[in-house]
């Protein structure tokens, strides 16, 4: 068993934790280098662990095709890694200084390091891929999700400092960022697995309408709670130009007050930043939250629509606390 100790969220559900410790295992096995700075940054980013939630939809759905755990512990481990790859990443880009209340890898080692890191990373998820897919036609379309993933972080990268930056450009963002990832965790196996074209249909709606919530419940936390809470500083999206769903109601209704800030050639301030961080929890989050709101009953009501099956009723328990961002 993995030494990384599992979010607590996971001791409500015992069979899923004894899983996702298997998943961890395989991913800390699967780290293959001399010892260096490189595998350093690896080790400590994978032991810094988020909720692997991701890797747990992939146990759980799979759950409803599948009796073979080992292969899908190993498809989970691809999720997971490739998840974390994309954080490194992710953080080296907007050079963020913590992830996840830890100071990032790439603060921490360096950026030459990080990007190493996550290459190394990206390698685990094509030999993992490889090893437990039954064949290639189907490592074939775990690529299409991964291009996908990449489009979506290009299309935020081309939308950085868009003043005209509207909801249906944003979805359309986090589609590819962060649902298509999801989506891919829910179906990973279930081609292989003969699952139904239904079921999988199903699968794929579930993963979608989960990953547009979580991102867009993200979204709201860099105004609706501290950075401390949050892991990240609040408002740095803002100040890099990364406008999400709050800030975007709140420039529909207050263009006059938010735009002018926005455009101006010298750096946001701190006062103004809270002026905004202000318009924004008054106006953005509030229809921010009835998005992501419209987006969870839609995942809700899709799990009811799974088999008979007792991963149906922890799909749903899971569903509707991670939803609330409770954990």
């Amino acid at each position: 068993m993995a030494k990384t100790k599992l979010h607590t969220l996971w001791n409500r559900y015992p069979a899923i934790k004894h899983e996702l410790g298997s998943v961890i295992s395989l991913i800390e096995d699967s780290i293959n280098l001399e010892d260096s700075d490189v595998k350093k940054a690896i080790i400590g980013m994978v032991e810094n662990g988020g909720k692997m939630l991701r890797p747990a939809y992939t146990l759980l759905m799979s759950s409803f095709y599948t009796d073979n755990r080992e292969k899908m512990i190993g498809l989970a481990a691809a999720i997971e890694t490739l998840h974390t790859a994309s954080l490194i990443h992710d953080d080296i880009i907007d050079n963020a200084q913590t992830r996840r209340h830890q100071v990032s890898l790439q603060h921490q080692f360096g950026k030459d390091t990080a990007v190493y890191a996550g290459d190394y990373l990206f390698v685990i998820v094509f030999q993992l891929l490889s090893h437990y897919h039954n064949d290639l036609d189907n490592v074939k379309n775990n690529i299409g999700y991964l291009n996908n993933i990449l489009r979506g972080e290009l299309q935020q990268k081309a939308s950085r400092y868009n003043y005209d930056m509207d909801i249906t450009t944003y979805l359309q963002q986090i589609e590819g960022k962060t649902a298509e990832l999801f989506i891919l965790a829910a179906t990973i196996g279930a081609n292989d697995e003969g699952a139904s074209q239904a079921f999988i249909k199903l699968a794929q709606d579930i993963g979608h309408n989960i990953g547009m919530a979580f991102q867009i419940l993200d979204d709201i936390l860099d105004y609706d709670e501290s950075s401390q809470q949050i892991g990240k500083p609040t408002l740095e999206d803002l100040k890099q130009g990364v406008y999400s769903a709050p800030l975007i109601y709140a420039m529909n209704s207050h263009a006059s007050d938010i735009i002018p800030v926005l455009k101006k050639q010298t750096a946001i301030t701190n006062d103004e930043a809270l002026i905004i961080d202000k318009l924004v929890r008054q106006y953005g989050v509030p229809k921010a939250k009835k998005l992501a709101d419209d987006y969870t009953r839609a995942a809700l009501n899709d799990i009811q629509k799974l088999p008979a099956h007792p991963a149906k009723q922890t799909l749903l328990k899971l569903t509707a606390q991670l939803l609330k961002r409770k954990v």
